[in-house]
């Protein structure tokens, strides 16, 4: 008698791998299509492409309604339910997309930044927003059938188009700030489409289901449904505005020029954002599952955190080794020889505490995202978005006039709002005994950290005294090892 294969069950460490090592390759394409773009256009159009896409793309996530975040977090419960939730989630998606679009065309937000980019800019950044956002669900499916080597690929696949169009206008030695923009938009359809294709074929032997209880009481009725997505929904409309706030303000206060080097200064660390997005990622289907017991989702966190203080070390050196080396080569020398005040160099090191501490929250983070009340991850964004939109108009808004020590500041505003971010996921958690257990390992990391960050920006010694972070790394590997099921 032959068995019917067991089908594949979210990992944290396994998934988290997969994702991390697709996102990682993701970024050097990216970087290598950034480094096109900033040698294809004027500083001023690159400032114009950049910030009207990161406008849209966080105008635009409201429409996500954060119900993918939710099919994440219920879905390993019932896999036969996840293609049915794809397209519910596309139903509720659909009838906010319209309206929303032509009001936010019609309001032209990009007048709050002080800019005035092309009408055809910003139908292509509003456009590229909506395609990133009709690729979440899939993925997410994806992900709680323990694909996430799929969610990878269509991940790679994206980037890969991108970048192709990208290098072949550049060869033609086109200037089009919408040409690029057009590439963009094409990059971001074919990965949507890729990823929705790899889930009906995943899925296409699933028998027909609508037992919506399985996955979750909130999904048996749309009113719950979108109760319990209305969190997520919050949480991720405020979201980028964390991550953004200060590109915006330099913008606003030293137009795109200086919006534009920041910008530079951010890729590396934007791109090392990735890992602790693919460690989240993996992590929150696992917790989700296992929320009410609490041994299993302490061991998950342990592991997840061991991770983080593995790889911790190796982001930081390694990311400042590629930006202080590579970043130089292929940028034009104005980001770089201070003729805007400030090198993009300079401005990355001090970007790197904040990326440290993002990194370090990942398992409270997530599991405030997994909790039985939602709302309070959405409490925590909200005090995050404040606690940084004070540090950015005290610091940047109201800070220094010299161009560059603006962007200084609003580096460390960064750098700041993520520590905070850290301390009120500790605060906020459901997991005290957790995080009384890790919080030697917690300040190790963190004082470590903060001595590379200094020798690093001074070109002094100081880089010396936080070595001992390498110790970390047998016991990430450990975790590593324990989570692959």
């Amino acid at each position: 008698m032959v068995t019917a294969p067991t089908p594949r069950r979210p990992s944290s460490g396994r998934d988290a791998g997969w994702l991390a090592g697709a996102d990682l390759i993701a970024v050097v394409l990216a970087f290598f299509g950034q480094i096109l773009l900033a040698n294809a256009l004027l500083a001023q159009h690159y400032g114009w492409m950049v910030l009207a896409i990161d406008l849209y793309a966080s105008l635009f996530l409201i429409i996500d309604l954060g119900l993918p975040t939710l099919l994440a977090r219920d879905g390993a419960k019932a896999p036969d339910m996840v293609r049915p939730a794809v397209w519910r989630i596309y139903r509720w998606q659909l009838a906010l997309a319209l309206p929303f679009l032509f009001l936010a065309l019609l309001l032209k937000p990009d007048r709050l930044l002080n800019i005035a980019p092309p009408s055809e800019l910003l139908v292509l950044a509003a456009l590229i927003g909506l395609a990133h956002i009709a690729s979440y669900a899939p993925r997410s499916g994806l992900r709680v059938l323990g694909e996430a080597r799929l969610e990878a690929v269509s991940k790679l696949i994206e980037r890969i188009v991108t970048v192709l169009g990208y290098a072949l206008l550049y060869n033609m030695g086109s200037t089009s700030v919408t040409g690029f923009a057009a590439v963009f938009l094409l990059g971001a359809t074919v990965g949507w489409i890729v990823s929705l294709a790899f889930l009906l074929q995943r899925t296409s032997s699933y028998p027909p289901s609508q037992e919506w209880s399985r996955m979750d009481q909130c999904w048996a009725s749309p009113r719950a449904l979108i109760w319990s997505a209305l969190p997520f929904a919050i949480t991720l409309g405020i979201l980028p505005y964390v991550i953004r706030i200060e590109k915006f303000m330099v913008a606003a206060s030293g137009g795109s020029e200086l919006a534009a080097v920041f910008h530079v200064a951010q890729l590396a660390w934007l791109a090392g954002l990735v890992v602790p997005a693919a460690l989240r990622s993996a992590l929150l289907p696992v917790l989700g599952e296992s929320r009410a017991q609490k041994l299993t989702k302490h061991r998950e966190m342990n592991a997840s955190l061991d991770m983080c203080f593995a790889l911790l070390p190796y982001g930081l050196f390694g990311g400042y080794v590629i930006v202080a080396v590579f970043a130089p080569i292929a940028f034009p020398a104005n980001y770089f020889d201070g003729t805007y005040g400030a090198s993009a160099v300079d401005i990355f090191a001090l970007l790197l505490l904040g990326w440290g501490c993002t990194l370090l929250a990942t398992p409270t983070y997530t599991s405030l995202v997994a909790g039985k009340n939602p709302w309070r991850f959405t409490q925590f964004i909200v005090i995050v978005l404040i606690f940084a939109f004070f540090l950015g108009w005290s610091m940047v808004l109201n800070g220094p006039q010299r161009p560059g020590d603006r962007l200084m500041v609003a580096a460390l505003a960064s750098s700041l709002s993520a520590a905070g971010m850290l301390f009120l996921s500790w605060i906020l958690s459901e997991d005290m005994d957790f995080i009384k257990a890790r919080r030697d390992d917690w300040a190790l990391a963190l004082l470590c950290s903060l001595f590379i960050v200094i020798g690093l920006m001074t070109q002094t010694a100081w880089w010396i005294l936080g070595l001992p972070l390498f110790l970390f790394t047998k016991q990430g590997l450990t975790a590593m090892r324990s989570t692959l099921r």
